[in-house]
């Protein structure tokens, strides 16, 4: 059983692996901390190309509408800052390049709270494991916020050191920290339904789906909705 995280970062930084990602894993607790006055920054990682399951389907044509429908969703939700890093589907890796990529991100931004797939999430039940790019980066975003971003003989040419003090992660097996997102649960569901090149006529089945999520989330804390996370605390 965990608690009710209530805090309210000056500036948060989300890394997700596809452009759905954030939307599906913490849509409503960014745009909850938009609304209440955070810099919320987003960092894409893959171009989403491969995301669908006809082969006659052009790579590229599906890479530019899902930009499209990324730029829609970030925009209801209130992202103030987007990159999109363009790494091929499942390319993802945990390497010193991809570190580097990262920490010079989070130094420029300098987010008091980090949100990024718990990497150590792998295997959901019999039907589902988690996709090898969110473990991977997961993992990458770790070892890049700590101890890397905030020593500075760690990439010293990617500016000053900067400690985060929070990291959320989303997807876990082990949440123990909730946010409460009744007030925005709207904006995530007009945010998630934006990736019509993943959804296609399923929009009502996916509304179901994560309204029901949220609520079954929320039910122990006695609230509507709420997201669930693993909480890591570094900077105390």
């Amino acid at each position: 059983m965990g608690r009710l995280y209530s805090i309210v970062p000056a500036s948060a930084l989300a890394f997700y692996a596809h452009p759905d990602d954030a939307d599906v894993s913490c849509g409503g607790t960014l745009a909850l901390w938009a609304e209440l006055g955070t810099r919320v920054g987003l960092v894409v990682c893959t171009k989403g190309e491969k995301g669908t399951i006809d082969a006659s389907k052009d790579v590229a044509k599906l890479e530019a509408e899902r930009r499209l429908e990324l730029e829609k969703a970030r925009k209801i939700v209130g992202i103030s800052e987007l990159v999109n890093l363009s790494i091929a589907d499942g390319c993802v890796e945990n390497s010193v390049q991809f570190r580097e990529q990262i920490v010079r991100l989070v130094r420029q931004f300098k987010p008091d709270t980090v949100l990024c797939p718990d990497p150590t999430a792998v295997f959901f039940g019999s039907g589902y494991y988690n996709h090898r790019d969110h473990r991977e980066l997961g993992w990458s975003v770790l070892d890049s916020v700590s101890p890397a971003a905030s020593l500075p003989h760690y990439f010293p040419n990617e500016g000053p050191a900067h400690q985060v003090g929070t990291v959320l992660l989303s997807g876990s097996l082990e949440a123990d920290a909730f946010v409460d997102v009744t007030r925005t649960i709207q904006k995530k569901l007009d945010a998630v339904l934006c990736h019509q090149s993943q959804i296609g006529d399923r929009e009502d089945w996916m509304r179901e789906v994560i309204s029901t999520r949220a609520k079954d989330t929320a039910r122990s804390l006695g609230i509507g909705f709420a997201e669930a996370f693993r909480l890591i605390e570094l900077g105390a």
